[in-house]
Order: structure tokens, then C-alpha cells, then sequence
């Protein structure tokens, strides 16, 4: 009785062990299994179901081109001024950056060639008046009969030649840049001028000054160059491949590196019908109104546009890892092994992201819970170095 009663007690150890020893292989059996490679994790089927595993999704995306643009002088509010007669510089009024009106003088030259055709205007001038009064005596005398009709007809055609010479120098003068009451003052007063006023065409800033005093001048040669920059150009040159998502209306988005607070929104005004054959590129503009004076000429930016819409493979944000300052998500490698595949990732496109490369297709890889699973991988990794 003894006996049968030990071998009982031996049992129930024996079968105590064996207990204890299957509930200590399930337990390890719950938890994640260390494996050599760092960047994968075998998960047990509990972790298993708190992921989503799928493949990236196909969608169509309207990407964000950025371009490199600067700002530019509007060619229709640009005025260079010169002289439309020859001469010297006598006096420089105004200088580079400052702001003038229209019709202000911007310099002074003194001209011997206005001189001469004012000259010439008063001697045009005073034969038609000759001439005129000659006209007059003639009719007068031909009613007393002194003289015949022919000797009228000739000096009242010498008073047609002489208003034709008249009316040819005043448009010379108007040509040269006098007034008309520049040029009635002339009449009046028979009175010289070759002091020459240079005048603003336009209002606006001075950007360029060509001139110096003492300096000689002639009709072709520019001598001030002056900009309305109330109103500039944002300009820039489209890439050929991506012409083709421009046109004239389309919205854009543009930023100046110099201006980092400037959010410029506005739409294209002009897109060049040709392609720059030495650069590829088609150039679009925008008009960027100026009041303030805080975008200037030649400065950098940026333009960004949308393309037209394309397909594209799309993740989720929650299937991205970010690991030493790049991308990862975890591909399925087996049933319950996952390995952590650096992407490229581009534009986001809501709550995603585009997958440019690192995940071939039809591969399956963790769309949630990636941020889970990596803590875990850290873990095991702790755990299989201790």
C-alpha cells in the first residue's frame, strides 16, 4: 500500500513538471522570437492581429511641381529715356533709385541742333508773315487795277510755300521735344533756347542712370531708365516635360527665400508659345502687384504648380517608421516575419504619402500599427543582447 501510494505521488510530480514546462513553452511561444537580423521581427499571432497588412494602394495624385522664377521688371511699365537731339550734358537733376514723376526733368543739355532749327523756324516763320502781307497788298491792287490776276496767284502761292515750311519745322521742333507752348513762345518772343530738358516719359523709380555731367549725347543713346515697379513679373522657366500642366489662368503658388514670411498666390498671365531651345524650357509669368516696394527686380523665388493628376502608389502615414532621418515601412517576408525596407517617399496626398521606391509591386507590407511593431523590434533587440 505504501508502495502504490509513492509511485501516485511520483506521478503527480512527474505530470506537475511537465505541466509547468508546456505552460513555460506557451509562454515564450506569446512573445515576440529574437532574430539575428536587426531590421526583422517574427510576431506571434496576438501582435499579429493588432496590425493592418496589405499592398500600397493605386490613386490618382496632382503633384506639386516646385521651379526656380525671379522677379523681373514689367516690359510694359519700363520707359528708357534718352535725348531726340544732340548735345552736351550740363547738369545731372536726379539720381539711380529715386522716384520721379512724368514730365519731371531729369536732366539738362545744351544743344547747338535745337538752336539751329529754332533758327530756322523763325526765318520760316517770318517769311510766311512777309509773305502774307504781300498777299494781302496784291488783292489790294488788283481791285485798283495796278496789277493783273497772275502776280496775285504767284504771291499767294509763295504764302503756301512758306506755312508749308513753317508747319514742317514746328513738326521738326515737336519732334526735338518742344511744347506747343514752347513753340508759341518762340513765335512770340523770337527768343534762342538750346538749353535741352531730358523729361520723364513715365512715373516711377530710376533704375538706371547712363549719363554724366560734360558728357555728349546723341539721339540714339539712352540716358535714364525708369520703371513703374508698382506692379513687377514673377517669372519662370518651366522644365519642357512639365509644360504641358501650364496655361495661362492656372493657379500658383510662389515664395522668396529673402522674403520668408511672403505667401504669394496668384495666376499665370503668359506662357511662352516656344520652348527655349537652348535651355528646354518654357517660360510663364505671373503679375505680382508691388505697392509696398518689397519685391525687387532680380530677386530669387520659387514657383510651385500642380501637374496634371497621376497615378500613383500610395501608404498611409501610419505605415511610415522614421528611422536615423529616412523612411521605412515593415514588408511581410512570411506569415509571421516582417523586415524594415528603407523607402522614397514623395508628396503628401491627404493622410499619405507617395511611394516612389522601396516596395516592389504586390508586395505586403504594414499599412498600421508600424509604429507598434518597431517598438517591439527595439525590444527584442534589447532582449537578445542581454
Amino acid at each position: 500500500m505504501l508502495k502504490i501510494a509513492r509511485i501516485q505521488i511520483t506521478m503527480t510530480v512527474v505530470f506537475g513538471l511537465l505541466t509547468m514546462a508546456g505552460c513555460k513553452h506557451q509562454a515564450e511561444a506569446d512573445v515576440s522570437v529574437p532574430n539575428a537580423n536587426p531590421l526583422e521581427i517574427r510576431v506571434n499571432p496576438v501582435l499579429l492581429g493588432q496590425v493592418t497588412v496589405g499592398e500600397a494602394r493605386w490613386q490618382e495624385v496632382t503633384v506639386s511641381e516646385k521651379v526656380a522664377a525671379r522677379v523681373e521688371t514689367d516690359a510694359s511699365r519700363v520707359a528708357r529715356i534718352g535725348s531726340p537731339v544732340e548735345g552736351r550734358i550740363t547738369k545731372i537733376l536726379v539720381l539711380e533709385g529715386q522716384h520721379v514723376k512724368r514730365g519731371q526733368v531729369l536732366a539738362r543739355l545744351h544743344s547747338t541742333a535745337l538752336s539751329d532749327a529754332q533758327f530756322a523756324f523763325i526765318k520760316a516763320y517770318s517769311q510766311q508773315r512777309l509773305s502774307s502781307r504781300s498777299a494781302e497788298r496784291a488783292k489790294q491792287l488788283m481791285h485798283a487795277d495796278v496789277i493783273g490776276s497772275a502776280e496775285l496767284e504767284r504771291r499767294e502761292a509763295e504764302v503756301l510755300q512758306a506755312s508749308a515750311e513753317v508747319e514742317a519745322i514746328r513738326a521738326k521742333l515737336q519732334g526735338l521735344g518742344m511744347s506747343d507752348h514752347a513753340i508759341h513762345e518762340l513765335e512770340a518772343t523770337r527768343k534762342l533756347n538750346s538749353d535741352y530738358p531730358i523729361v520723364a516719359t513715365i512715373s516711377g523709380t530710376v533704375l538706371d542712370r547712363k549719363v554724366t555731367p560734360g558728357q555728349i549725347v546723341q539721339p540714339a543713346d539712352i540716358a535714364f531708365q525708369i520703371a513703374d515697379l508698382s506692379n513687377v513679373w514673377l517669372v519662370a522657366d518651366v522644365p519642357e516635360d512639365q509644360a504641358a500642366a501650364i496655361r495661362v489662368g492656372k493657379t500658383v503658388l510662389a515664395s522668396i527665400p529673402a522674403l520668408p514670411d511672403s505667401k504669394i498666390e496668384g495666376k499665370l498671365s503668359f506662357v511662352s508659345p516656344v520652348v527655349n531651345p537652348e535651355t528646354r524650357t518654357v517660360q510663364a509669368r505671373m503679375n505680382l502687384p508691388n505697392m509696398q516696394g518689397l519685391f525687387k527686380p532680380a530677386m530669387m523665388a520659387l514657383m510651385t504648380f500642380e501637374s496634371r493628376p497621376e497615378k500613383k502608389r500610395t501608404i498611409p502615414d501610419t505605415a511610415i517608421v522614421r528611422e536615423d532621418n529616412k523612411d521605412h515601412v515593415f514588408v511581410q517576408t512570411g506569415p509571421h516575419r516582417f523586415v524594415l525596407h528603407e523607402v522614397e517617399l514623395g508628396m503628401e496626398t491627404g493622410d499619405s504619402r507617395v511611394l516612389e521606391r522601396g516596395v516592389a509591386p504586390h508586395e505586403k507590407l504594414v499599412l498600421n500599427g508600424a509604429f507598434h511593431l518597431n517598438n517591439q523590434r527595439k525590444q527584442d533587440l534589447v532582449k537578445g543582447g542581454n
